[in-house]
């Protein structure tokens, strides 16, 4: 245990903890030069386009250090928002942590977060100034901000390249020297976290864990605190670029174990792992069942692939147990599912996963956050669907969740980023300079007004450079009101939204525009209205196509020509009671861009 040290990466995203990673694993000789390659931690193609690691990854080093040998388990995290729970089981995890920062942009506000998060934790943080070779590199104002944030002396802080390799034996030697050994007792009963899991297509799913206090051996029986499943060790082992079985992991170390479970639900991440016949008494704290904050519906394209939807989010869901899923029927769309996402890059992660990996190309609706409604009789309902919303008659109030925001940003775009803020019901609760040019913002603002189109304003108004993190506060009281969107006066479910009742009028006007430049002309006129309740707020309509029956019509007499026209009117009428409207997939996906 002496010479074990367990440390995670935090960064921001993009600046280069998984090209850091991939330096350490060829200073340590874990992987030979054959096997090399860019980002070799992030083993998806998505993760390599996108610059963004998604699920988090283990891996076991051996480093000499003053004639020593020192096993270093790299436990790395994703970095997005929405991954935060997964971030805080894997800060759990260790006992040290490297801070990496920027040099060419300084600090972030995920770094920020990420960091108070370890902090909270008591780790032992190393700071560490990346890409101190570009030209545009600010090693000196950038070494200032994070001794003021972080209260350490100029010298602790690390000064390093991920690209040329220039400081990294440094940084293993600091692992080394500042980063505490485990403390658990080899002798207490067995307790281990879970801080992830994969699935592997043969031997079911595989869970990541680091024993807290005790140690495992292969053919153990162990059981599962949080599901209350029991299981057998078939195998257990480490991480090293491939899984290498062992007999036994000891306390204060990184291993998967495999015991055949086939259902990702019986694995979750933050859960403890104890033996049978000497269980120890508590579970590790901090458990949570990962709760989605977000909801959509998916709809497969053609109505006869919804079996083939189905098979593909069951098995979409082994490898991400975060997603949850639900049959629900749309009267526009016809069957598909109510999903849950953890936030709205998760969001775009799934729909793009299932397309690549099971070839489901997927329509997906306006997503929504998940509201509280009391109503009339006393009793509490949660919404994750504007048609599951009981009768106005019924609904006594609305409480919706809020976040708290934390924008970092140059001082010189303050303005504009306040008035975004306040045009999404926002509330400044404090502003800080960090240096003399930039600032970090407070806000409490309600999740739902961020779905759509915040994070894109915000970095546009902002030429790039605000960063942006929120975590969960609570449900507070909200004017809520639903909008439904009728199509020659029938629901267009797919639609609907709960929106605040201050900001109703002026969307719902805007869809009514956006379908009428969108909704193919028909042989008859069709209405499109906004309307909360029974009250219509705004309409257009989209004309008819129509032959010109008066075309043959060559002087004469007017009653001729007005006589065809009423004729004409007729059919129009009567093919307007039996007509409906097909609305194209573009307009559901308008609806989220409405600026």
């Amino acid at each position: 245990m002496k010479k074990t040290r367990n440390f995670c990466i935090i960064a921001h995203i993009d600046h280069g903890k998984s090209t850091l990673a991939d330096r350490m694993l060829e200073v340590t000789q874990t992987l030979s030069e054959r096997d090399m390659e860019a980002q070799v931690l992030d083993s998806m193609d998505l993760e390599r386009e996108k610059g963004i690691t998604i699920k988090s990854h283990a891996i076991q080093m051996d480093y000499r250090h003053n004639g020593e040998l020192y096993t270093l388990n790299l436990i790395d995290t994703p970095g997005h928002v929405d991954f935060s729970y997964e971030v805080s089981r894997a800060i759990a995890s260790c006992e040290g942590a490297l801070l990496v920062v920027d040099a060419t942009q300084g600090i972030q506000a995920q770094t920020i977060s990420n960091l108070y998060l370890a902090i909270e934790h008591d780790l032992e943080i190393i700071p560490v100034l990346n890409k101190i070779d570009v030209e545009s590199a600010m090693v000196d104002v950038v070494r200032d901000q994070v001794v003021e944030m972080l209260g350490c002396k100029a010298e602790d802080v690390l000064l390093a390249s991920g690209k040329t390799g220039q400081g990294v034996p440094e940084i293993l030697d600091a692992i080394c020297e500042r980063i505490p050994a485990p403390s658990g007792d080899p002798e207490a009963p067995l307790q281990a976290l879970i801080f992830d899991s994969v699935f592997n297509s043969f031997r079911g799913i595989i869970a990541y864990f680091k024993v807290e206090n005790g140690c495992i051996h292969t053919g153990d029986k162990v059981k599962f605190m949080g599901t209350g499943k029991e299981y057998t060790a078939d195998e257990v082992g480490v991480l090293k670029m491939k899984m290498v079985p062992k007999d036994c992991i000891p306390c204060g170390s990184v291993g998967y174990i495999i015991s055949g479970i086939k259902t990702a639900t019986e694995v979750k991440v933050g859960d403890t792992i104890t033996h049978l016949e000497r269980p120890c008494t508590e579970a590790i704290a901090g458990f949570e069942d990962v709760k989605p904050m977000l909801f959509a519906g998916m709809y497969p394209v053609s109505a006869d692939q919804y079996e083939d939807l189905r098979a593909s989010l069951e098995k979409f869901q082994l490898n991400d147990a975060s997603l949850v899923f639900e049959p629900e029927s749309s009267l526009a769309l016809g069957f598909g599912f109510r999903c849950g996402f953890l936030g709205l890059l998760h969001m775009e992660i799934v729909q793009e996963r299932l397309f690549r990996e099971f070839g489901m190309d997927v329509i997906t609706t306006v997503p929504n956050v998940s509201y509280k409604v009391l109503t009339t009789q006393g009793e509490m309902v949660e919404v994750h669907n504007p048609s599951g919303l009981p009768a106005p008659t019924l609904i006594d109030h609305i409480e919706e969740p809020y976040i708290r925001a934390q924008i970092i940003s140059k001082s010189d775009f303050y303005g504009p980023i306040m008035k975004l803020c306040l045009d999404k019901r926002g509330t400044l609760k404090s502003e800080h300079y960090i240096s003399a040019d930039r600032v970090e913002l407070t806000y409490e603002m309600p999740l739902s007004e961020i779905v759509f189109d915040f994070y894109d304003k915000l970095k546009s108004i902002s030429k790039g450079y605000a960063s942006f993190d929120y975590h969960i506060t609570d449900y507070r009281l909200s004017r809520l009101v639903k909008l439904d969107i009728l199509l020659n006066g029938e629901s267009a479910d797919a639609l609907s939204t709960l929106i605040h009742q201050d900001h109703a009028y002026d969307f719902g006007r805007k869809i009514c525009e956006k379908l009428k430049e969108l909704i193919p002309r028909q042989q008859f006129d069709i209405a499109i209205q906004a309307a909360i309740g029974a009250k219509i707020i705004a309409r257009e309509t989209v004309k008819a196509v129509r032959k010109d029956v008066t075309a043959k019509c060559y002087g004469g007499d007017i009653s001729r020509k007005r006589k065809l026209l009423e004729k004409q009117k007729q059919g129009k009428k009567r093919m307007r009671q039996i007509g409906t409207v097909e609305v194209p997939q573009s307009a559901f996906m308008a609806v989220l861009k409405i600026n």
